[in-house]
C-alpha cells in the first residue's frame, strides 16, 4: 500500500496519510508524494476542496520520521533510496507538502482521527476547516528536541489564535486536547472518533457548492491580506472580486438563483 492514499470525486480531492503503523510520521517518500500532489490538486480545474485525514485512530500525524525524514533534512544521514535521494537534493519539497506557502488557495478540510505531533500539528495549521476526534491532542514538541517548529506553524500561530495561547503551545511543548482546541479556536468541531471523517467530509461537500474560482478567490483574499493594512487588503480584495467577475461562473450563479435551479458550475 502507499504511504498516501490519493482520489478524486464529485469536487474533493481526498488525501489520507497512511502509515498507520507508525503513528502516520511522516516519511521522505510522504513528503515528496504529499508535494506531488497538491500541484495536481491546485492545477486540477475540477476539484474544488481537499480532505485530509490519517489512517486508523492512533494519531492523524506524528510529524517527521525521526531515522529517516530528520536525518535526511539535517543532512546527517546519506539517502538510502530514491525517495531519499529526491528530497536530499530538494529539502524545499517538506514546504511544499506542509503547503508552507502563501500560494495554495483551494481550502482544504482536515479530518483528525488523532493525535497530531510536531509535523502533524504545523501540517494542520495550513488547513482551513478542521473537525477533531474527541481524543485527539495537539503539540508543537519541537523545542524539547533542542529544534524550532519551521513548518509554518511559528508565523501561522499567532494569526489564527490569541497571542498567549499561540504562545503557549509554542514554548511548552505540551500537547492540549481536542476540547481545549475547540475553546481557542484551533478547530472548528470536536466529535466521537466514528463520525470524524464523515463530519469533515460533510463539509467538504458544502464547501464544494461553491464556484470554483470563487471559493479559490475568497481565500486568496484571505491569506494575502492577513496582517496587511486595511488599505492593501481592500485593494486585494477588489483584484479578486474583479478577476472573479469576468469568469462565467460568476453569471451562472445569480441567473440560476432567478431561475430557481442549482447552478451548473464549470471553474470557468
Amino acid at each position: 500500500m502507499s504511504p498516501i492514499l490519493f482520489s478524486k470525486r464529485d469536487g474533493i480531492a481526498y488525501v489520507t496519510l497512511n502509515r498507520p503503523e507508525k503513528r502516520n510520521a511522516l516519511s521522505p517518500e510522504m513528503v515528496v508524494r504529499l508535494a506531488g500532489i497538491w500541484d495536481e490538486v491546485a492545477d486540477d480545474p475540477e476539484v474544488r476542496v481537499a480532505l485530509v485525514t490519517g489512517a486508523g485512530e492512533q494519531a492523524f500525524c506524528a510529524g517527521g520520521d525521526l531515522g529517516t525524514l530528520i536525518p535526511i533534512m539535517m543532512r546527517t544521514k546519506e539517502p538510502a533510496d530514491e525517495w531519499e535521494e529526491r528530497l536530499a537534493a530538494r529539502r524545499s519539497l517538506l514546504g511544499a507538502a506542509l503547503l508552507r506557502n502563501d500560494t495554495f488557495f483551494k481550502p482544504v478540510v482536515a479530518a483528525i482521527n488523532g493525535p497530531a505531533l510536531a509535523g502533524g500539528t504545523e501540517f494542520l495549521l495550513s488547513t482551513d476547516v478542521r473537525v477533531a476526534a474527541e481524543h485527539a491532542t495537539f503539540t508543537l514538541t519541537e523545542v524539547r528536541r533542542g529544534l524550532i517548529a519551521s513548518g509554518g506553524s511559528l508565523v501561522r500561530l499567532a494569526r489564527q489564535l490569541p497571542w498567549a495561547h499561540a504562545m503557549e503551545i509554542a514554548l511548552a511543548a505540551e500537547p492540549i486536547d481536542a476540547q481545549h482546541a475547540l475553546r481557542i479556536g484551533l478547530v472548528n468541531r470536536v466529535v466521537p472518533a466514528s463520525e470524524v471523517l464523515a463530519t469533515a467530509e460533510d463539509l467538504a461537500r458544502v464547501i464544494a457548492l461553491g464556484a470554483p474560482v470563487a471559493l479559490a478567490k475568497t481565500k486568496e483574499v484571505m491569506v494575502r491580506s492577513n496582517g496587511r493594512p486595511l488599505a492593501e487588503g481592500f485593494a486585494i480584495e477588489n483584484e479578486c472580486a474583479i478577476a472573479n467577475a469576468r469568469t462565467e461562473d460568476a453569471k451562472e450563479g445569480p441567473r440560476a438563483f432567478m431561475q430557481k435551479r442549482d447552478p451548473v458550475f464549470t471553474g470557468r
